[in-house]
């Protein structure tokens, strides 16, 4: 009887000192799920904040020219139920990871198939995918980074990319 109650005691204890750690993340998880035809479309993301600093620029937090997670903490994951085309690139189903290389006046966009959480090993291989897409001044800012799935249509959609007063448009298609 002893043990039981020292063992209860023990898992109180360290189920109070867990809860006692949750605490808001600066950059808090995301998932964005939308079916787009018959195409399920998944995005898990995360979802850093402006906090005051230029984001896309030179010398910005996400400076031009260099490769960036699109997001933060791990990889970006974007799920297709069926085959579907990027930007009139066919991709098969399955999951990705998305890196991207922003520009001021052109974004070089990359899919690589999901292989983890980390994103540095896909800095080092080939895409699956790759294409370019401007993107589009916007005159609102956009304060916490997001993607959305919008313009959708019976067979296409456009995904996006926002943060700060920048949008990418990615042309989806679906059959």
């Amino acid at each position: 009887m002893k043990k039981l109650i020292v063992l209860s005691f023990a898992l109180l204890v360290s189920t109070c000192m867990i809860a006692q750690d949750k605490k808001a993340q600066p950059s808090p998880a995301a998932s964005l799920s939308q079916v787009v035809g018959t195409t399920d479309v998944t995005i898990d993301y995360s979802r850093p904040g402006m906090k005051g600093r230029t984001i896309f620029s030179a010398d910005g937090l996400v400076p031009f020219g260099q490769v960036w997670r699109t997001g933060a903490n791990g990889t970006t994951k974007i799920t297709f139920s069926d085959d579907v085309t990027l930007e009139g690139q066919n991709l098969s189903a399955g999951s990705y990871a998305i890196l991207t290389i922003p520009a001021e006046d052109m974004w070089t966009v990359h899919f690589y198939t999901y292989d983890e959480g980390r994103w540095s090993p896909y800095k080092d291989k080939d895409p699956t995918l790759a294409f370019k897409v401007k993107p589009v001044k916007m005159s609102e800012t956009v304060e916490t980074f997001m993607f959305a799935i919008d313009n959708i249509k019976d067979n296409s959609a456009h995904i996006g990319i926002l943060w700060e007063n920048t949008h990418v448009p990615i042309q989806l298609g679906v059959k």
